[in-house]
């Protein structure tokens, strides 16, 4: 059956496959992003696709958006919040300024969005809602305090809306990326708010991102709440959370540069 997908961040990455990958069984893709170009681009390379210019961070916009998509389309099936920017600076250089940027994409992006196409949903008592957290929101790591930040409350949010939805037909997976090779290093903001502009060798090396798209359409498939992505990253995952005291001793061996 073909359905209705909404994917935030479509242009690249994750989102970019995503939609690659979702290109089949007569889908309809929503594709938006804060640069139109790439989506344009995308849209040629598939079917059913329908391009949206949009700031997640903007609810006035997310409002008018929304409206446009349900009068066309009747419904979203499944919404996958993948807009998101990392970070590369220390703690002690970065002003809460382009910190709250980065609560605002990472997170307040996500539950916008989520907030706004839920009556539908609910009304219709159907629908899938995919968050793309990070491994950074299962633990803390250097360069990334606002960054994770942001992806905790992702869980702590989706968690209890979770539990709220339990007695309907609206399931919520979290997925918690570690490495992927995609340009997140690139665009991860710095202290001053400008891209890192670098590719870190971790990503270069990552979990190949049509890889990363399969594990989260195999996890949707089969209803999981969460799903790890990557290797020693989901190792610092479990070790954390079963034997935290290693967890520390080899966390702090990771340089803060």
């Amino acid at each position: 059956m073909s359905k209705v997908i909404w994917i935030t961040g479509a242009g690249s990455g994750i989102g970019e496959e995503l939609a690659k990958q979702y290109n089949e069984n007569g889908n309809t893709l929503i594709l938006s992003g804060r640069k139109i170009q790439p989506l344009e681009d995308l849209a040629k390379t598939v079917q059913n696709a329908h391009v949206l210019q949009l700031d997640v961070t903007n609810e006035a916009d997310i409002a008018v958006a929304t409206q446009k998509v349900l009068s066309k389309y009747g419904r979203v099936d499944v919404l996958i919040n993948n807009a998101g920017v990392s970070q590369r600076s220390l703690t002690k250089d970065i002003t809460n300024e382009v910190g709250k940027t980065l609560m605002d994409v990472n997170f307040y992006g996500s539950i916008n969005l989520t907030k706004a196409l839920l009556p539908s949903m609910l009304a219709k008592n159907s629908g899938e809602i995919v968050v793309m957290s990070s491994a950074a929101g299962k633990f803390g790591f250097p360069l990334r305090s606002y960054y994770a930040a942001a992806k905790h409350a992702l869980h702590g949010f989706y968690d209890t809306l979770a539990l709220e939805l339990r007695d309907t037909n609206i399931h919520i997976l979290l997925v918690c990326p570690g490495r992927v090779n995609t340009d997140i290093s690139k665009n991860a903001l710095t202290a001053s708010g400008n891209p890192h502009d670098k590719m870190d060798k971790s990503h270069e090396t990552g979990v190949p991102v049509d890889k990363c798209v399969r594990i989260i359409r195999k996890a949707l498939k089969r209803k999981k709440h969460e799903v790890y992505i990557g290797s020693g990253e989901v190792f610092l995952i479990y070790l954390k959370r079963y034997i935290p005291s290693l967890f520390w001793y080899i966390a702090k061996k990771v340089s803060p540069k």
